[in-house]
């Protein structure tokens, strides 16, 4: 028989998330939605304890031994059942009930971070992430998209040239996220995405960290968004920005037609952070769903189980298909953390999950703006919002579109070049 009952150890963490985003987000969403660009430092300094905890315990396993790295995982394993991946979407989902943006500002290595442990030598970790565990708070960045390789990151035209024991960045990245906090408030960085050799194609873009403070790296704007309005999103300008030759990830040979390192490494991040992006998008989708049968409920409708969809009324199919299409979402998003909890490769479950939760958050934000009418279009409560917040979760970290595609690809067993 198949079991989705979540262990214990998840359902208490998922139960403290839960308290923390009732009590310490939800009531300063519309605040911190006013006040764009504005930091809920209450918030980012309460979370900075545990960001700081959880990259101490990364940073020690790095000097274990094999055996004690072996005997720790076992720790691990007994203490959220083998299912970090797992646990960490559950948090996901419980910080976006409380505010997509806010949750965003939660200081930490990012995306980032996530290329780092993905593809970075364990100097190149040690010597970054030590200082995520000193006082005051600290953002990682990752800086991919230019305003001509959006989706198509094969088409990256900034350009990273090797000059002596340095190299050389130039170029311009746009809707970084946490890019102002990372490269200019705090003592962070932001990992390029840049190409040592255009001829060679994706083979040849790499991944550079470039810390705050680096000459020639200016925020030149941060945007004015729709949504998640409380986390920062800017443009960056490298202008000969020199680092040193060892802030590069991964090997720095180019292979042309080989893109198994670097490129790939650094994209394989995706696979573990999209399903958290899903995570977030049934977050906003669960909350803006609770408020409708909240207000249903006071006004005496009741939504029946169990009947004919025949003799179901208008209201309670609409439910019906949003409670579905939720659940939907959530079950593709928990099989593509538990294949990576596993060591799974999970490129096209984790492809589904963001797609299908980006299309079933959208419909379903947009369904309870719909049905509530006056209600869904009032500022005087957060339903506008969470429609505003949850589109950012079918663009950022590939499109719904390019994940489609992505999906095609695995499903059709077509590469690139016969499918685009």
């Amino acid at each position: 028989m198949i079991d989705f009952e979540l262990p214990e150890q998840l359902v208490t963490a998922q139960d403290k998330m839960h308290a923390l985003a009732e009590k310490r987000m939800r009531p300063i969403a519309r605040e911190f939605d006013e006040r764009e660009h504005e930091k809920p430092w209450d918030f980012i300094n309460f979370m900075w304890g545990d960001t700081k905890r959880e990259v101490a315990g990364q940073l020690k396993a790095l000097d274990q031994t094999e055996e004690e790295r072996a005997e720790a995982k076992k720790k691990s394993a007994a203490q959220v059942g083998g299912q970090a991946m797992l646990m960490g979407a559950l948090l996901r989902e419980e910080g976006a009930w409380g505010d997509a943006g806010i949750s965003l500002c939660r200081p930490g290595g990012g995306l980032g971070g996530a290329a780092i442990n993905a593809v970075g030598t364990p100097e190149q970790k040690r010597r970054f992430f030590k200082r995520f565990t000193e006082d005051p708070p600290k953002w990682g960045a990752m800086a991919i998209t230019e305003a001509n390789a959006g989706s198509d990151t094969a088409a990256i035209t900034t350009t990273a040239t090797r000059d002596g024991d340095s190299w050389v960045l130039n170029g311009e990245k746009i809707f970084v996220t946490s890019g102002k906090m990372a490269a200019q408030e705090s003592d962070g960085w932001v990992v390029v995405w840049a190409t040592i050799d255009r001829s060679a194609g994706r083979a040849g873009i790499k991944s550079f960290v470039v810390e705050k403070g680096t000459p020639g790296m200016t925020v030149t704007k941060v945007e004015h968004k729709l949504g998640i309005r409380a986390s920062d999103t800017a443009t960056i300008v490298f202008e000969d920005c020199r680092i040193p030759l060892d802030n590069i990830l991964g090997a720095p040979e180019v292979q042309k037609g080989d893109t198994t390192k670097g490129f790939k490494g650094v994209m394989a991040t995706f696979d573990a952070t999209r399903p958290g992006v899903a995570a977030s998008a049934i977050g906003i989708g669960r909350a803006a769903l609770e408020f409708v049968r909240e207000k249903l409920a006071e006004n005496g409708i009741a939504v029946r189980y169990g009947i004919s969809p025949y003799r179901m009324t208008a209201i309670e199919k609409d439910i019906h298909g949003m409670e579905a299409n939720l659940k939907a979402a959530r079950l593709l998003t928990w099989r593509a953390c538990c294949l990576l909890d596993r060591r799974q490769r999970n490129s096209l479950e984790a492809s589904m999950a963001k797609a299908k939760a980006g299309l079933a958050v959208t419909h379903i934000c947009q369904k309870a703006v719909e049905l509530m009418g006056p209600l869904g279009y009032s500022r005087d409560y957060l339903l506008e919002k969470w429609m505003r917040d949850c589109k950012i979760n079918d663009i950022f970290e590939g499109t719904g579109q390019i994940n489609m595609l992505i999906v095609a690809r695995n499903v059709l067993g077509f590469g690139r070049d016969k499918l685009k």
